[in-house]
């Protein structure tokens, strides 16, 4: 009976050496994004797409997406922002990032990827929140890297904003869809 408590307290032991040793998994972040239209609470999956979840956190701790509109809204599509201030005043943005499509994220409704011109390594700042399932998007390679988590009623209520032309733009919202913050949720 002996033997047995020691071998049970050995690989007790034991378990906890190798817990201890091992880096604890740190969870998904959050990000808080407050609109004038209410707030959105959206899961990057940094364990799916480190690069591209990094760039985004780079941009949020740089308070880059702080006063920048929705410039793009397709209510049965996305809507579009992290670019442009109102008056459709272009931001600068830092160097472009490796694609990381194909990461198992599908640009499902409720899906955060990143805007990109037809080269695929080109996304900088820009993002959109998918209102609608896009898995099309998926085969074109726009790389989805989180999700809403909280918040998709606003996400609908901005996806049904009127919108028209403005500044050579298309699809522009006719009152300005503003993002005030973006926090890390803690």
């Amino acid at each position: 009976m002996l033997s047995l408590k020691f071998a049970l307290l050995c690989a007790f032991a034991v378990a906890a050496m190798a817990a201890a040793a091992s880096p604890a998994v740190a969870a998904n972040p959050v990000v808080v994004m407050d609109t004038n239209q209410g707030t959105i609470e959206i899961e990057l999956y940094a364990d799916k797409s480190p690069v591209t979840v990094k760039n985004f956190l780079d941009y949020v701790a740089d308070k880059h997406y702080d006063g920048t509109i929705f410039h793009r809204v397709i209510e049965d599509f996305m809507i579009q922002g992290g670019g442009f201030e109102p008056g459709m005043k272009q931001k600068k943005v830092k160097a472009a990032i490796k694609n990381e499509s194909g990461n198992g994220v599908s640009n499902a409704r409720g899906a955060i990827a990143m805007a990109r011109t037809s080269d695929l390594d080109s996304a900088t700042s820009q993002f959109f929140i998918n209102t609608v399932d896009n898995e099309r998007l998926d085969e074109a390679k726009y790389c989805a890297f989180g999700k809403v988590v909280k918040g998709l009623d606003v996400v609908d209520k901005i996806r049904k904003v009127k919108t028209g032309n403005a500044e050579g733009f298309q699809n522009v919202p006719t009152e300005d869809v503003v993002i005030k913050s973006v926090t890390v949720k803690k």
